[in-house]
Parts: structure tokens; sequence; C-alpha cells
């Protein structure tokens, strides 16, 4: 089947060190992301950038990219050609509170706070003003956190593991590097806004890939054809390997790790 859509995540996959298009791993320049992007605008294959950026913010990035459909903080939402959907469930923006303002009301981050109190913080300067997720840094075990929340009323929330970032001196002591974390509405995931763009676009599975770096993006595996783990996130969570039996391993990281998924991709379409 050809290749009709490319999901890929932004940061620690489609860019570089600093978050920067035209930087590879270690802050060398490198132009393979872009010529990857070119062999997917020659194929007239679209690419979608699912991240857990703010809406301005990708939508920017989407723009610069020449696409007119993303998803942002964490599948909280999904703009495709200029019309937005909240995919926040029973959680939806009212009385003039977002549902960010709606989940600090409520009590859940605190509550996390809280209880992994030196294992757990806002992601400084990056959590503010935001409509939706709360962004946090540490080391937990989401599954552990999202447990927790449903224990004390909180069971519309969960808390998405979105990979491991740079070391940060707020937090010392912990057992490993610090993940990025968001708290967002149960039913938000960057796998369910793929399948509402799917549905949206009328793309079948085997039409599409996806490419991340982190447990959350591999999440998205099973509802697309072909998901494609950038070595620089294997590198750091090892059992990202077997997460799913759609999970394929590339040998770079970052943007050129996506440059191999594309190429190979469409290579292996003929």
């Amino acid at each position: 089947m050809a290749i009709r859509c490319v999901y890929t995540d932004l940061d620690g996959t489609l860019l570089g060190r600093g978050g920067a298009l035209v930087k590879d791993a270690d802050g060398a320049f490198t132009l393979l992301p872009v010529r990857a992007l070119e062999a997917c605008a020659r194929a007239s294959v679209e690419v979608v950038a699912i991240s857990g950026r703010r809406r301005p913010t990708v939508a920017e990035i989407a723009r610069l990219l020449g696409q007119t459909a993303f998803v942002y903080e964490v599948g909280c939402g999904l703009s495709i050609d200029g019309e937005d959907r909240l995919l926040t469930g029973d959680l939806q923006p009212r009385d003039g509170m977002t549902v960010h303002d709606l989940i600090a009301a409520y009590g859940g981050s605190q509550l996390l706070l809280d209880h992994y109190a030196g294992r757990l913080e806002y992601h400084e300067p990056w959590h503010s003003n935001r409509e939706f997720s709360h962004l946090m840094r540490g080391l937990v075990d989401a599954g552990e956190a999202t447990a927790l929340l449903a224990e004390h009323g909180h069971g519309d929330l969960r808390l998405v593991d979105n990979g491991a970032i740079a070391p940060k001196p707020s937090l010392p002591g912990l057992d490993g590097p610090p993940h990025a974390y968001h708290l967002v509405p149960r039913t938000a995931s960057k796998a369910r806004a793929v399948e509402a763009h799917m549905r949206a676009r009328g793309y079948a599975q085997g039409e599409t890939i996806a490419v991340g770096d982190s447990r959350e993006d591999v999440g998205v595996a099973p509802v697309v054809g072909r998901f494609f783990l950038v070595a620089n996130g294997a590198s750091k969570d090892p059992t990202l390997r077997g997460a799913h039996v759609n999970v394929e391993v590339t040998e770079e990281r970052n943007g050129e790790g996506f440059y191999e998924a594309v190429v190979r991709s469409l290579a292996e379409e003929r």
C-alpha cells in the first residue's frame, strides 16, 4: 500500500538539539530531516506533527513545514485545515475556565505534586500558558500515578510519560534521567488523535506510518501501518523496543532517524 501520511513527534524525533530542525542530536548541522520532508512532498504524503507542545507553537511549526493538520498537548486537540477538535471527553472548557484550570481546581495536579514531592515538579518554564495539560518533570511510574488519581476521585485523568529529558538541578537524587509528563484528561492521547485524523482524511491503516521517541509515541503503533522508534528513544528506554510488535528501531537518532524511517518506507512500497 502506498504511504499517504507520516505522523511524527517533534522534540527528540523530527527536531534535533535545541529543538532545531536542521541540527542533529549532537547539535551539528544536517539537512536530512528537510530532505525527508521533501521526499514526502514529492510523493504527496501528508506530514502531521503530534506533539506535547502548546497549540500556538505546534501551529507555527506546521505552518513552516507547509502542513495543515497537527496534534497538540499530547492529543488533547487536533487541528485539520483550520478546524479544531477537542479530544478531552467530558472535560471541556466552561465558565471561562480552560481544561487546565479545571484540572487544577479539582486538585488532580496538586495531588501528584504532593504525593511525589522531590520526584515530580512542574516543567518550568514550559508549563505556563497551557490550555489543557499540566506539564511536569521528574521520575515516577505513570501507571502508578494514574491509579493514584483514580483512588482519589480523579478517574477522568491520567499521567502520560512523554520521554526522557536532560537532568535538572532541582531534582537531585533521582534513580535515572528525569522524564517529561503530561497530566491530561483520560480520553486524550496521541493514538486517539491519530485515529481521528485518519478517519477525517480517509486513510487506511496500511497507508500510514508514525515516528517517535517516547512511550506515549509508541502508543500510536497499534493504529498505524508501521511505527519507527528513533534510536535515541530506544537508548533512553530500552523497554520501548518490545512495547509492540509493530515497533521498528532506526539506526540513527532524532531527525536523521526520521529521514531513515521515511526513506525506507517510501522505498519499500515500490
